[in-house]
């Protein structure tokens, strides 16, 4: 089992968002932007900024995949 933030890079290209313009509205370091683009794991406040500088709940921004 592992997650997707599929959604979270959808929304950013139709929003016209780059990944560096999500890091400076979310207040996020440069790891934390490469593990969401990886599909690594992140911290649960890593999840919160990012639903907060888009306004959006966190089911918009990333899902469980089953193996």
């Amino acid at each position: 089992m592992g997650v997707s933030y599929k959604k979270l890079f959808k929304l950013l290209i139709d929003r016209g968002m780059k990944k560096k313009d999500l890091q400076e509205a979310a207040g996020l370091s440069p790891a934390s932007v490469t593990k969401l683009a990886k599909n690594e794991y992140v911290r649960l406040e890593v999840l919160v900024k990012v639903c907060c500088a888009l306004d959006v709940d966190i089911g918009d921004i990333m899902e469980i995949v089953h193996d």
